[in-house]
């Protein structure tokens, strides 16, 4: 059997390759765990210059987490499996956001959801004209999470709150635009980039190789979003896309937004905001995310958002709420301190 993700030292780097591409190379909980224990190694080691993280295959640099597991957790009751889950994830996300060598990850095709996680927080993150980034948590019942609320919460203007709404997929040139990404490097140029860097060639080199990010939209439409994202809250959102005089830019929107969770897509609202805040750091909004996955299983719209989605694929799921009738109380809940069970960073066990 091939192994799902390949981790070894080569040369200067340390490297890690992401590999179940027939899976988009969804992230499991086993792969999180082999990450967190080569960062680790790697860390102290004077060998190791700096981190590699790539994918195999052509598709995506990693779709997303894999959350059947989740799902089926959930449906048999069992709670802490997903409070496990995303307690280690995040504490890992934090590690690659902190760490103190350069972390450099080739972002091709889809990366989302989980996949941002691993390859957004780094120091050096690279895409290609084909590259596809988003947040599309919200589809399934869950808010941006794997610190991605954070990037989305230092977007330019409302971008945040249209990109974690709408779950649009960004180009590798808006990624860049929006912070998820750094340099956009035209793919056949990478094979030659990563022998540089396990060479010895520094990963600041890497912005010798950028080229300059033409193909963007978010720009143009960044008055248009700031003009309609700008509420307190999703109902406040709601109303300015209803109320719109510009109708094609206000439709799309609201047709992409109509699609998605509506609890979710409150709390993300609040928590978006939140993490504007001077203060805000990955781990605020880490732990802020797990206040809401902490309960994800047992209260959320995630079982039936991953029914819908992923296990049947009839693509029309049954949320708790109405669109414009998320009860205030119902976000209270999501996102109130957890106590004891605030997410810890410290590795256990």
């Amino acid at each position: 059997m091939t192994p799902e993700i390949h981790i070894r030292r080569e040369g200067a780097a340390g490297r890690i390759t992401l590999d179940r591409p027939s899976a988009l190379n969804a992230l499991t909980y086993d792969m999180c765990g082999q990450i967190e224990d080569a960062l680790a190694d790697w860390e102290d080691d004077a060998a190791v210059k700096h981190v590699m993280i790539d994918a195999v295959g052509e598709k995506a640099f990693c779709a997303g987490g894999d959350v059947q597991d989740l799902y089926a957790a959930g449906k048999a009751g069992d709670f802490s499996f997903g409070q496990r889950f995303w307690a280690d994830e995040y504490r890992l996300n934090a590690r690659l956001a902190e760490y103190p060598k350069p972390v450099i990850s080739f972002l091709q095709g889809f990366t989302m959801g989980g996949g941002v996680g691993i390859g957004c927080h780094g120091s050096h993150r690279i895409v290609d004209a084909n590259s596809q980034i988003a947040m599309p948590e919200c589809s399934i019942g869950l808010v941006p999470d794997v610190g991605g609320s954070f990037i989305l919460g230092r977007a330019p203007g409302r971008l945040g709150e249209y990109l974690g709404l709408t779950t649009a997929r960004m180009t590798g040139a808006d990624a860049i635009y929006a912070g998820f990404a750094d340099f956009l490097i035209p793919k056949d140029a990478w094979p030659t980039l990563k022998d540089a860097l396990i060479a010895g060639e520094g990963a600041d080199s890497l912005a010798k190789s950028a080229v300059h990010a033409e193909e963007t939209t978010l720009p143009a439409l960044q008055d248009r979003i700031d003009a309609h994202f700008s509420g307190d809250t999703l109902g406040d959102i709601l109303r300015a896309l209803k109320t719109s005089q510009d109708t094609d830019f206000a439709a799309n929107a609201f047709k992409m937004i109509a699609r998605n969770s509506p609890l979710a897509m409150a709390c993300a609202v609040q928590m978006i905001q939140q993490l504007r805040a001077p203060d805000a750091s990955i781990r605020t909004a880490l732990a802020l995310e797990y206040r809401f996955t902490f309960r994800a299983l047992e209260h959320s719209d995630f079982i039936e958002g991953v029914r819908a989605q992923v296990i049947d694929k009839d693509r029309t799921p049954k949320w708790q709420h109405d669109l414009d009738g998320v009860p205030q109380e119902a976000t209270a809940q999501m996102l109130s301190p957890l106590g004891a069970h605030e997410l810890s960073f410290e590795k256990k066990g």
